[in-house]
């Protein structure tokens, strides 16, 4: 047998962490690493929380799981909370970005196939180019990405794709097919790229015009991660439906769909479920990260770490302008794009400086850290990240 018993879909790298403390990892022979990758924007309260590691003891020492036949008194207390501190008025819990984002797209189609007088025609989603919204059928369809489809044809029907931040290449795909637009607040997979102002206003205004349901995936760019609870919240604009994990289960698997009471309006009994979305176990990291960082005191923290690292970045970068071209980003989810494929620079940093960064589309270097980082551990980044840019050896093809 030469298959490997884990299925060979990752190009596994010689890092094996088994074992976590703040913001550092630890693999098998001790050796410490710097993670500002954060399991890729989702151990927000790092590796070694007491408050999400009590929780998560506690619940499994109770209740694990039951059907969602039954009532959920943990699953109430989080939607509540959710819905506290969003646009949104119901919340479906799922056990990761991916069915987020498929109970999304299902939940903007019901809005018109499965209301009252609705048109069943109304199907078609809106996405845009160099998106990443998981890697179910459904998912990887509503990417325009060929490198994502590859093997999996027929995709699934029913989206149409736009470059990102092209307000009026949007406006020209709507049909009388169009049920609605999903759209990433800022692209993560994409390498980091922000949305403007004026891009995401005018979403939310061809939205209201033409009845569809603006959807926003922010499964990487939520809870917290860009120094508001949820980035929409920075382009003063509220959505119709939103799907968001990483993040909200501190690293235990945990994603849920938010929408109004309006746009949920065709998600009625046995229209959509889950045998393991909204277990206890995970209701209770929920709470657990909800209480971290769901205050403005949290939420100030991450915007005035997130400055003090973009500010460092970008005086940084002017000291090697061979290698890097700009920063961008948000809070603690910033991108420092680089003037050739950004891989290279990402496998140095970690195989000699022990610094855990993510690669990205157009030539990024992701930077996600915890959102707990202090002042320690922003100097020891600057160190490992000095030293990286100072040993690299730029590739000949760039």
């Amino acid at each position: 047998m030469s298959i490997t018993p884990l299925m060979p879909v990752y190009p596994r790298c010689g890092v094996r962490p088994v074992r976590g403390e703040h913001c550092h990892l630890i693999d098998e022979n001790g050796t410490r690493y710097l993670d500002f990758a954060s399991g890729i924007a989702v151990n927000l309260l790092g590796h070694s929380h007491e408050g999400l590691i009590r929780a998560i003891q506690d619940q499994a020492a109770t209740l694990m799981h039951v059907s969602n036949l039954y009532g959920s008194p943990q699953g109430e207390a989080l939607a509540q909370s959710l819905v506290d501190v969003t646009f949104g008025d119901t919340v479906f819990f799922t056990n990761s970005g991916a069915e987020a984002v498929e109970c999304a797209i299902k939940t903007a189609r019901a809005y018109h196939q499965n209301a009252e007088g609705g048109d069943a025609s109304r199907f078609e989603i809106i996405t845009f180019h160099n998106a990443f919204h998981g890697r179910t059928m459904a998912t990887i369809s509503a990417s325009n990405q060929a490198k994502m489809h590859h093997g999996f044809a027929p995709l699934l029907d029913g989206f149409k794709y736009a470059p990102f931040d092209d307000l009026e290449a949007a406006k020209a795909l709507i049909g009388p097919h169009t049920a609605g637009i999903l759209v990433e607040p800022i692209q993560g997979e994409g390498g980091i790229r922000p949305a403007s102002d004026e891009f995401m206003k005018g979403l939310r205004a061809l939205a209201d015009e033409h009845d569809l349901m603006l959807v926003l995936d922010e499964v990487q760019c939520g809870v917290a991660r860009t120094g508001t609870f949820y980035a929409y919240e920075q382009y003063g604009i509220e959505p119709d439906i939103l799907a968001t994990a990483k993040g909200i289960g501190g690293g235990f698997p945990l994603g849920a769909c938010i929408a109004t009471e309006k746009a949920a309006r065709g998600m009625t009994f046995g229209t959509h479920g889950s045998t393991y979305g909204g277990n206890p176990l995970a209701m209770a990291a929920g709470m657990a990260v909800m209480k971290a960082v769901a205050n403005p005191e949290f939420l100030a923290a991450v915007r005035e770490k997130g400055e003090r690292l973009r500010t460092r970045l970008e005086q940084f970068i002017g000291n090697y302008p061979d290698l890097f071209e700009l920063v961008r980003g948000k809070g603690l989810m910033l991108g420092l794009k680089m003037k050739f494929e950004s891989r290279p620079f990402y496998v140095h940093l970690r195989d000699n400086h022990q610094l855990l960064t993510v690669a990205a589309g157009d030539n990024t270097i992701r930077i996600l850290p915890p959102l707990v980082i202090g002042d320690a551990e922003i100097e020891e980044f600057f160190d490992k990240l000095s030293a990286g840019a100072a040993s690299f050896a730029i590739p000949e093809a760039a």
